[in-house]
Protein backbone atom coordinates (compact mmCIF):
# COMPACT_ATOMS: atom_id res chain seq x y z
CA UNK A 1 0.00 0.00 0.00
CA UNK A 2 1.08 3.21 -1.09
CA UNK A 3 1.43 6.78 0.99
CA UNK A 4 -2.16 7.89 -0.98
CA UNK A 5 -3.92 4.22 -0.75
CA UNK A 6 -2.78 4.82 2.73
CA UNK A 7 -4.08 8.27 3.55
CA UNK A 8 -7.32 6.95 1.24
CA UNK A 9 -7.99 4.44 3.82
CA UNK A 10 -7.46 6.48 7.21
CA UNK A 11 -10.13 8.40 5.75
CA UNK A 12 -12.49 6.06 4.66
CA UNK A 13 -12.24 4.49 8.77
CA UNK A 14 -12.55 7.82 10.38
CA UNK A 15 -15.51 9.82 10.92
CA UNK A 16 -14.24 13.07 12.83
CA UNK A 17 -11.53 14.49 10.22
CA UNK A 18 -9.80 18.30 10.82
CA UNK A 19 -7.64 19.56 7.97
CA UNK A 20 -5.13 21.98 9.13
CA UNK A 21 -3.60 23.94 6.07
CA UNK A 22 -1.63 26.61 5.25
CA UNK A 23 0.02 29.14 2.01
CA UNK A 24 0.73 25.62 0.12
CA UNK A 25 -2.84 24.39 -0.41
CA UNK A 26 -3.81 27.04 -2.48
CA UNK A 27 -0.32 27.31 -4.76
CA UNK A 28 -1.43 24.57 -7.34
CA UNK A 29 -4.75 27.19 -7.71
CA UNK A 30 -2.03 29.74 -8.20
CA UNK A 31 -1.74 31.62 -5.31
CA UNK A 32 2.10 32.22 -4.60
CA UNK A 33 2.85 31.08 -0.70
CA UNK A 34 5.07 33.39 1.73
CA UNK A 35 8.22 31.23 2.32
CA UNK A 36 9.35 29.03 -0.37
CA UNK A 37 11.77 29.84 -2.96
CA UNK A 38 8.98 31.62 -5.34
CA UNK A 39 7.09 32.54 -2.34
CA UNK A 40 6.08 36.38 -1.15
CA UNK A 41 8.92 36.67 1.20
CA UNK A 42 11.73 35.76 -1.66
CA UNK A 43 10.56 37.39 -4.16
CA UNK A 44 10.49 40.72 -2.46
CA UNK A 45 13.36 40.59 -0.98
CA UNK A 46 14.41 43.91 -3.03
CA UNK A 47 11.16 46.11 -2.04
CA UNK A 48 12.43 48.92 0.18
CA UNK A 49 10.23 47.48 2.85
CA UNK A 50 9.77 43.66 3.92
CA UNK A 51 6.49 42.14 4.07
CA UNK A 52 6.61 41.43 7.42
CA UNK A 53 6.81 45.33 7.66
CA UNK A 54 4.14 46.02 5.17
CA UNK A 55 1.89 43.67 6.56
CA UNK A 56 2.07 44.70 10.18
CA UNK A 57 -0.86 46.92 11.55
CA UNK A 58 1.40 49.65 12.34
CA UNK A 59 2.30 50.05 8.62
CA UNK A 60 -1.05 50.14 7.95
CA UNK A 61 -1.92 52.77 10.33
CA UNK A 62 1.10 54.92 9.44
CA UNK A 63 1.16 54.23 5.18
CA UNK A 64 -2.18 52.74 4.25
CA UNK A 65 -1.35 53.74 1.05
CA UNK A 66 1.78 51.70 0.21
CA UNK A 67 -0.16 48.86 2.11
CA UNK A 68 -3.21 48.89 -0.47
CA UNK A 69 -0.51 49.02 -3.09
CA UNK A 70 1.38 45.51 -2.33
CA UNK A 71 -2.18 43.79 -0.86
CA UNK A 72 -3.62 44.89 -4.09
CA UNK A 73 -1.03 43.78 -6.19
CA UNK A 74 0.37 40.40 -4.69
CA UNK A 75 -2.56 38.98 -2.22
CA UNK A 76 -5.81 39.25 -3.88
CA UNK A 77 -6.30 36.32 -6.85
CA UNK A 78 -10.16 37.05 -7.09
CA UNK A 79 -9.64 34.67 -10.53
CA UNK A 80 -8.18 31.44 -8.64
CA UNK A 81 -10.41 28.32 -8.41
CA UNK A 82 -10.25 25.30 -6.12
CA UNK A 83 -8.06 22.63 -6.64
CA UNK A 84 -8.04 18.91 -5.77
CA UNK A 85 -7.67 19.45 -2.07
CA UNK A 86 -10.29 21.76 -1.47
CA UNK A 87 -12.60 19.74 -3.65
CA UNK A 88 -11.87 16.79 -1.59
CA UNK A 89 -12.25 18.44 1.58
CA UNK A 90 -15.91 19.91 0.82
CA UNK A 91 -16.52 16.54 -0.15
CA UNK A 92 -15.69 14.71 2.93
CA UNK A 93 -18.02 17.41 4.52
CA UNK A 94 -20.78 17.09 3.03
CA UNK A 95 -20.32 13.25 3.53
CA UNK A 96 -20.50 13.97 7.27
CA UNK A 97 -16.61 12.33 7.77
CA UNK A 98 -14.73 15.98 7.91
CA UNK A 99 -15.85 18.29 10.80
CA UNK A 100 -13.68 21.18 10.41
CA UNK A 101 -10.87 22.79 8.20
CA UNK A 102 -8.93 25.00 10.10
CA UNK A 103 -6.80 27.44 7.52
CA UNK A 104 -4.41 30.06 7.86
CA UNK A 105 -5.43 31.33 4.39
CA UNK A 106 -7.16 33.96 3.51
CA UNK A 107 -8.07 33.34 -0.06
CA UNK A 108 -11.76 31.88 0.47
CA UNK A 109 -11.25 29.02 -1.38
CA UNK A 110 -12.32 26.54 0.53
CA UNK A 111 -15.24 27.97 0.46
CA UNK A 112 -15.63 28.31 -3.10
CA UNK A 113 -15.41 24.62 -3.35
CA UNK A 114 -18.30 24.65 -1.40
CA UNK A 115 -17.06 23.78 2.64
CA UNK A 116 -19.25 25.55 4.95
CA UNK A 117 -17.40 24.77 8.43
CA UNK A 118 -14.40 26.44 7.65
CA UNK A 119 -12.46 28.37 10.54
CA UNK A 120 -10.36 31.46 9.04
CA UNK A 121 -7.36 31.84 11.72
CA UNK A 122 -5.90 35.25 9.37
CA UNK A 123 -9.25 36.62 8.35
CA UNK A 124 -10.34 36.67 4.86
CA UNK A 125 -10.04 38.84 1.70
CA UNK A 126 -13.70 38.66 1.41
CA UNK A 127 -14.35 40.67 4.23
CA UNK A 128 -13.80 43.96 4.75
CA UNK A 129 -14.92 47.08 7.11
CA UNK A 130 -14.94 50.54 7.77
CA UNK A 131 -12.90 51.55 10.45
CA UNK A 132 -14.72 54.15 11.87
CA UNK A 133 -18.87 53.31 11.01
CA UNK A 134 -18.21 49.56 10.40
CA UNK A 135 -20.09 49.25 7.39
CA UNK A 136 -19.26 46.11 5.61
CA UNK A 137 -17.42 45.97 2.00
CA UNK A 138 -16.77 43.21 -0.33
CA UNK A 139 -13.66 42.56 -1.99
CA UNK A 140 -15.23 43.69 -5.26
CA UNK A 141 -15.77 46.95 -3.44
CA UNK A 142 -12.33 46.98 -3.17
CA UNK A 143 -11.11 45.78 -6.13
CA UNK A 144 -13.33 48.20 -8.15
CA UNK A 145 -12.56 51.47 -5.65
CA UNK A 146 -10.78 54.25 -7.56
CA UNK A 147 -8.87 55.05 -4.27
CA UNK A 148 -5.46 54.26 -3.69
CA UNK A 149 -6.87 53.86 -0.01
CA UNK A 150 -10.63 52.59 -0.25
CA UNK A 151 -12.58 54.60 1.39
CA UNK A 152 -16.23 54.56 3.17
CA UNK A 153 -19.41 55.48 0.75
CA UNK A 154 -20.79 56.21 4.64
CA UNK A 155 -18.60 57.99 6.44
CA UNK A 156 -15.16 58.40 4.63
CA UNK A 157 -13.87 56.27 7.30
CA UNK A 158 -10.71 54.02 5.46
CA UNK A 159 -11.62 50.57 4.87
CA UNK A 160 -9.53 47.72 6.52
CA UNK A 161 -9.18 44.15 5.18
CA UNK A 162 -10.77 41.54 7.84
CA UNK A 163 -7.26 40.38 7.79
CA UNK A 164 -4.77 39.47 10.80
CA UNK A 165 -1.80 41.92 10.41
CA UNK A 166 1.13 41.27 11.84
CA UNK A 167 0.46 42.77 15.81
CA UNK A 168 -2.61 41.82 15.46
CA UNK A 169 -4.39 39.21 18.04
CA UNK A 170 -6.03 35.81 16.24
CA UNK A 171 -9.93 36.00 16.78
CA UNK A 172 -10.53 34.47 20.22
CA UNK A 173 -13.99 32.79 19.17
CA UNK A 174 -12.19 31.39 15.99
CA UNK A 175 -9.36 29.92 18.46
CA UNK A 176 -11.63 28.47 20.48
CA UNK A 177 -13.60 26.56 17.60
CA UNK A 178 -10.40 25.46 16.11
CA UNK A 179 -9.16 23.90 19.50
CA UNK A 180 -12.32 22.14 19.81
CA UNK A 181 -12.09 20.80 16.72
CA UNK A 182 -9.05 19.33 17.14
CA UNK A 183 -9.48 18.10 20.65
CA UNK A 184 -12.26 15.43 19.44
CA UNK A 185 -10.86 14.73 15.60
CA UNK A 186 -10.09 10.88 15.32
CA UNK A 187 -7.81 11.90 11.91
CA UNK A 188 -5.62 15.27 11.53
CA UNK A 189 -4.53 16.41 8.23
CA UNK A 190 -1.83 18.81 7.98
CA UNK A 191 -1.39 20.22 4.48
CA UNK A 192 0.63 23.34 2.93
CA UNK A 193 2.29 24.78 6.02
CA UNK A 194 5.65 25.04 6.99
CA UNK A 195 4.50 25.06 10.86
CA UNK A 196 6.49 28.13 11.70
CA UNK A 197 3.58 30.82 12.11
CA UNK A 198 2.58 31.06 15.79
CA UNK A 199 -0.01 30.77 17.74
CA UNK A 200 -1.79 28.86 14.83
CA UNK A 201 1.10 26.33 14.56
CA UNK A 202 0.51 25.22 18.04
CA UNK A 203 -3.37 23.98 17.71
CA UNK A 204 -2.35 20.98 16.30
CA UNK A 205 -0.86 20.07 19.22
CA UNK A 206 -4.28 19.92 20.89
CA UNK A 207 -5.13 16.72 18.32
CA UNK A 208 -5.45 13.25 20.72
CA UNK A 209 -6.28 11.38 17.81
CA UNK A 210 -5.46 8.31 16.27
CA UNK A 211 -3.12 9.32 12.94
CA UNK A 212 -1.50 12.30 11.69
CA UNK A 213 -0.75 12.93 8.15
CA UNK A 214 1.22 15.88 6.72
CA UNK A 215 1.18 16.89 3.41
CA UNK A 216 4.33 19.72 2.55
CA UNK A 217 6.72 19.83 -0.24
CA UNK A 218 9.73 21.13 2.18
CA UNK A 219 10.50 19.23 5.99
CA UNK A 220 8.95 20.50 9.10
CA UNK A 221 9.32 20.46 12.57
CA UNK A 222 6.53 18.44 12.74
CA UNK A 223 7.19 15.58 10.78
CA UNK A 224 8.53 13.33 13.26
CA UNK A 225 5.62 13.29 14.95
CA UNK A 226 3.29 12.31 12.08
CA UNK A 227 1.98 8.77 11.22
CA UNK A 228 2.34 9.58 7.10
CA UNK A 229 4.49 11.64 5.36
CA UNK A 230 3.80 12.81 1.32
CA UNK A 231 5.71 15.34 -0.30
CA UNK A 232 3.81 15.18 -3.68
CA UNK A 233 1.43 18.25 -4.54
CA UNK A 234 -1.23 18.24 -2.30
CA UNK A 235 -4.04 19.08 -5.01
CA UNK A 236 -2.64 16.13 -6.62
CA UNK A 237 -2.41 13.70 -3.68
CA UNK A 238 -5.99 14.78 -2.93
CA UNK A 239 -7.08 14.34 -6.29
CA UNK A 240 -5.60 10.28 -6.55
CA UNK A 241 -7.57 10.03 -3.24
CA UNK A 242 -10.29 11.37 -4.38
CA UNK A 243 -10.48 8.66 -7.29
CA UNK A 244 -9.97 5.70 -4.78
CA UNK A 245 -12.51 6.86 -2.33
CA UNK A 246 -14.97 6.33 -5.82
Amino acid sequence: MNATEQLAAWIQESSRIVFFGGAGTSTESGIPDFRSAAGLYQTEQHSPYPPEELLSRHFFDQHADIFYDFYRGKMLHPDAEPNGCHRLLARLEQEGKLQAVITQNIDGLHQKAGSSNVFELHGSIHRNACMDCKQFYTLNDIIQSQDTVPRCTTCGGVIKPDVVLYEEELDQTTLYRSIDALSSADLLLVGGTSLTVYPAAQLITYFQGKHTVLLNATPTAYDRRADLLITEPIGEVMNNVDQILG
